[in-house]
């Protein structure tokens, strides 16, 4: 394939595809490209090194909560495993090593954060704009930064007021030693239920601000041992089998989530008698007790979270928190909780996936505005009115129940389907149709009505805040999302020849769009 073609002077430099993000999504991705000889690539990457958020997440006891041997690629299997839930550094150190090992150091500009991506209508390229202000051209762009890149903190009265020391957990602060200090923590998301049991017995006081009680069940990890990792490395195909087995296992709780939501009574038990073996007072069970049904929130998987809880130097608050003076978090029963530090536990802005002021499409249009009731996209991939842009995890290619990677394999066979179809066809845009896309999410929403997440009585950050739509999580099972990115379908696009192509030689007619089609 051809190299990138360089500027010249004053002229940005142009590649076929450009990734943004060096997470599972934009390595997948990559990688993919190079197997099938593509060397006209790059690939942005904000932080210093390959992992996303693996990368970035450092905090005590970060963790998976996915068996390894299915998270991760189908392409790159990992014999060599440690345990059953991998820790955050194994898991970087995954990634890391795929990344080196396809050679992917020499396409990826690390410390390289996008500013804008704008749709050049007449070129048919996106430009792209870092934060240093320099610029490239791209005539495909792949976004890898996923839902929960974007870290939110909370509006509180007083925040910026408190003198302590005041980090979010995505933004460890590991230059500052926790012993023995009063430690706030606010949130008992996927991320504080890990931390916690990690800070706790470092403390003198930790005083944990919840909102809403998280459903958590047993932890099922173990050590795998060397023995065990020899034979999955002697024996490929034994390690395709037992991936296939959790796949097979994880894909079954899909049953209870979308199709019959009663099934959830088994994990609501499993739930409740691990809250009862581990707090033995009654009275905090109740404050950890959810009000809603099970799934309709993350299920949260930990063994050694209500231990850590039901110590004598931590402290459960479920009175709201009414602001923050320069050293404390006075809630709204009055009561001041006097701190040195505080942890935002507070998840991540899941609902825009983008900032605003980042992507332009057709006629400058922020891709922002091109969602008024949350974040969508046909297959989860593809935007009408954003030519050749494709979203890896986009809208609703969460998962509650299995591994996202599937999903993200799933996409980007999608999107090199696109890619064939362009060079198959002299192709210099593929842009989905708005009644493609439109039907696609009228079925899918139509689906979501009968799930657990819209029927279990809970706010999360499933739903967008204005809507109430759930915009991240696929309703349905994971094969089924396989089968409909298997091949790339050109009949829901709208076609855009290169001029130099535009002639009666394709085999198959372009589908150029009428203008009432062009968003």
């Amino acid at each position: 394939m051809n190299a990138p073609r360089q500027g010249s002077a004053g002229t940005p430099s142009r590649y076929r595809v450009l990734i943004v993000g060096a997470g599972f999504s934009g390595i997948g991705m990559a990688i993919r490209l190079r197997q099938r000889g593509e060397e006209d690539f790059v690939i942005y990457e904000k932080e210093a090194g390959f992992g996303g958020t693996w990368w970035v997440n450092q905090y005590p006891g970060c963790a998976c909560d996915i068996p390894s041997h299915l998270y991760s690629f189908s392409f790159a299997p990992n014999p060599g495993w440690t345990r059953r839930f991998s820790a955050q550094p194994e898991i970087r150190d995954y990634l890391i090593d795929c990344a080196e090992r396809h050679g992917l150091g020499a396409h990826t500009r690390f410390n390289t954060s996008v500013k804008s991506l704008r749709w050049l209508e007449e070129q048919s390229l996106w430009e792209i704009t870092d934060e240093r202000g320099e610029t490239v051209h791209a005539r495909v762009v792949v976004t890898g930064t996923g839902a929960l890149s974007m870290p939110r903190a909370p509006d509180i009265p007083g925040i910026e007021r408190f003198r302590g020391r005041i980090f979010h957990s995505q933004r460890w602060a590991h230059d500052y030693a926790l012993a023995g200090k009063r430690v706030g923590v606010i949130g008992t998301g996927a991320s504080a239920i890990q931390f916690i049991p990690a800070i706790q017995p470092q403390v003198a006081k930790l005083v944990v601000f919840q909102r809403t009680a998280p459903w958590i069940i047993p932890k099922l990890d173990r050590v795998f041992s060397v023995a065990e990792r020899k034979l999955l490395h002697a024996a490929p195909w034994l390690q395709k089998l037992l991936r296939g087995a959790i796949y097979t296992a994880v894909e079954a709780r899909v049953l209870g989530f979308v199709f019959q939501p009663r099934l959830m009574a088994l994990h609501r038990f499993l739930a409740l008698t691990l809250m009862r073996c581990q707090v033995s007072d009654r009275a905090l069970r109740r404050r950890l007790t959810p009000d809603y049904a099970i799934g309709c929130k993350r299920i949260l998987i930990s063994n050694d979270y209500y231990p850590a809880i039901a110590q004598p130097n931590v402290e459960l608050v479920t009175s709201d928190i009414l602001e923050i003076t320069e050293d404390a978090l006075v809630t709204r029963d009055q009561v001041r909780h006097p701190l040195d530090a505080l942890i935002l536990g507070t998840g991540f802005s899941a609902n825009s996936l983008f900032p605003r002021g980042m992507i332009f499409g057709r006629q400058g249009r922020d891709l922002l505005d091109a969602w008024p009731q949350g974040p969508e996209a046909y297959k989860g991939t593809t935007v009408a009115g954003y030519p050749n842009l494709f979203l890896l995890m986009g809208p609703n290619t969460g998962l509650g129940h299995n591994s996202i990677v599937y999903m993200i394999e799933s996409q980007i066979a999608y999107v090199l389907g696109a890619l064939d179809a362009m060079a198959g066809q002299g192709l210099a845009s593929v842009e989905v149709r708005p009644q493609a896309q439109q039907r696609f999410n009228d079925q899918l929403h139509g689906r979501m009505r009968g799930t657990v997440w819209s029927r279990g009585q809970c706010q999360s950050w499933y739903l967008h805040p204005q809507s109430g739509r759930n915009v991240a999580l696929w309703p349905g099972l994971t094969w089924v999302f396989r089968r409909q990115t298997r091949r790339f379908d050109t009949e829901a696009y709208c076609l855009k020849p290169k001029l130099a192509e535009q002639h009666q030689s394709h085999e198959q007619p372009i589908q150029a769009c009428r203008q009432e089609e062009v968003v």
